[in-house]
Parts: structure tokens; sequence; C-alpha cells
């Protein structure tokens, strides 16, 4: 499912879905939009029901996650505007009060306050979203998992083909010759002298 950015262009939902501290989360202005309703109104909904969106449901990002995630959407390229994150995804955002952030939960429970028809109908494409994220996740976590037991396979090969190619190297090089001694040898055994 798409939804409209102010810009006019369309966007998935799962390309405002982004990954905070090994979370997936979804910020208040995008998911405002998704739902219908102005930003304002979802973080007036949030603090009203604040018993409601206990931390592992929704959370104000701290300035260093709010640094990363603008470092997450500038480089994906997902933002119209490079400063959207800094200001929270909104132009008009006091800065002294970063966005909130929302876990699949909170996105759930914000739909379940805020009662619009838009919001109950696309809180199941949300969930929808975020679930998607997670077999996504699931699965590159598999391949990973592949990726080392081959990776840890190869390494053993890796010395065992340096220890054949030692052996042919050896093989390869010249013997040295036989160096024989120049002079008299003599064959029989030392005499003691002096000694009785």
């Amino acid at each position: 499912m798409k939804f409209a950015r102010p810009s006019g262009k369309r966007v998935s939902i799962e390309s405002v879905i982004h990954t905070l501290g090994g979370e997936k989360v979804i910020l208040d202005a995008d998911l405002a939009r998704i739902y219908g309703v102005t930003t304002k109104r979802l973080n007036e909904q949030v603090k009203r029901n604040a018993r409601r969106f206990p931390s592992d449901f929704a959370f104000r990002l701290s300035k260093a996650e709010l640094e990363h995630m603008a470092g997450q959407i500038a480089n994906s390229g997902q933002s119209d505007n490079r400063s959207q994150i800094a200001t929270g995804s909104q132009k008009h955002r006091d800065p002294r009060f970063p966005p909130y952030a929302f876990t699949e939960h909170g996105a759930l429970m914000a739909a379940n306050v805020l009662s619009s028809r838009q919001a109950v109908e696309m809180s199941v494409l949300v969930v929808r979203a975020f679930v998607r994220m997670r077999h996504m996740l699931a699965a590159h976590k598999g391949l990973t998992r592949q990726l080392s037991d081959l990776e840890r396979r190869i390494a053993t090969h890796d010395e065992q083909i340096h220890a054949i190619f030692e052996a042919i190297r050896q093989l390869m090089a010249p013997p040295e010759p036989n160096k024989r001694k120049i002079g008299f040898l003599v064959r029989e055994r030392a005499t003691r002298y002096g000694r009785a």
C-alpha cells in the first residue's frame, strides 16, 4: 500500500519504516500522514493516552537517535528534503520536541486512540508492512548464517590449498647437488696419543 507525501510523491509504507537499535519504527509525522490526521493531533492523543503507550510502543527520539535517523534517511534517498528529519519530518515542528517513534504495537495502538475511519483501515496495512519487514529480516539472518558457514569452510580450504601449493613449489625446486668433499679422505679410526 502506498500513501502520498506532502510533495505529492507516493511512497510505500515499508519505505517509512526504519531500524533504530534493532527495532523497526515509524516516525510520528509519517504515521499521522498514513492515518490521515495531523502530527499535532497524533501527538496529542499519545500524550492524552500515555498509559497506552509504554516505552516499547512509542518513545521520543534522543539527539543521538535523531542524528542516526537523519543519516539513515539521507543515505536511503527516501526523504524529499534532507532537513526534514532534523525538524521532525515536518516543516514547522518545534525543534525542542523531537519526534515520536512508534513500534509495530505503538502504531496499532495509535490507530485505536485516533478512532478515525482511515486510521482503523490503514492500521491493518501498517501491521502487515511491519510483518513483511520482520519476515525479510528473518530471511536475512538465515542468509547471513549460511554465508558465515560457507566462509568458515572456505577458510579451511584456503589453508589446504596453500599447503598443496607449498608442496608443489618444493617439488619444482631443483634438488641440491651432493657436494663431494675435495681432498684425501681417511677412513680409519683416529689413534689416541699420549694417554695410556
